[in-house]
């Protein structure tokens, strides 16, 4: 107790900065929680099949709504990459039609999805649109990405989500189409959203020509 009594000060001092350190983690995990619940989150997914003929869905899991900006299909072959803003072509496809297109672009709920099409049907629509040869698409080593970008909430840079499978058209039904990842890529980063940025300058350039 003598003992207690002499260093009382210095006891306090390092109780005091403990509890300190204890605040500060307790506060970086509430911080680290808060973050996490606001970072976008746009899912990539099949629905209705896993095949060519499944849907392509686009999930807002999100704390906020998000604005659809572009959706775009990218068929990698061993020739080239060609590229497709999937909503545009649609627009300009069906202008003189009743079509459902304006569901693909604009306001996403947070929980809320949409589809665009079947995976099959995006993949004719960028070989129309490209006049690429069949024996391209049906060749070994063909990808179909997926992309997504929107503007989540009051940021100023988009953000992205891009999803890749591995397409195999003259396979059975259930292997023409397989994920190479569990999870949708989300391109939320500071360094990413400017590698989105960019996708979306090259859309309005092309759009341009």
């Amino acid at each position: 107790m003598e003992w207690l009594n002499d260093n009382a000060q210095a006891i306090s001092a390092v109780a005091s900065v403990c509890t300190l350190f204890v605040w500060i983690f307790y506060a970086q995990l509430l911080y680290n929680g808060y973050i996490r619940q606001r970072r976008p989150r746009v899912i990539i997914n099949r629905g209705k099949g896993i095949g060519a003929e499944a849907l392509c869905l686009i999930s807002n899991m999100s704390s906020e709504a998000i604005y659809i900006q572009h959706l775009v299909a990218v068929l990698h072959t061993s020739n080239g990459s060609y590229s497709l803003d999937v909503v545009e072509y649609q627009q300009q496809g069906d202008e003189d039609e009743e079509v459902s297109y304006r569901t693909h672009q604009g306001p996403l709920a947070s929980g809320d999805y949409l589809h665009i099409q079947s995976f099959g049907n995006i993949v004719d629509q960028v070989q129309q649109y490209w006049h690429i040869k069949d024996d391209e698409v049906h060749g070994r080593d063909v990808q179909l990405e997926i992309r997504a970008i929107a503007i989540y909430g009051s940021e100023d840079m988009p953000i992205g989500a891009s999803r890749a499978f591995a397409l195999d058209l003259d396979a059975a039904p259930n292997h023409q189409l397989t994920p190479f990842k569990v999870d949708t890529q989300r391109l939320t980063s500071r360094t990413e959203r400017k590698r989105v940025l960019q996708w979306v300058k090259e859309i309005e350039t092309h759009k341009a020509h």
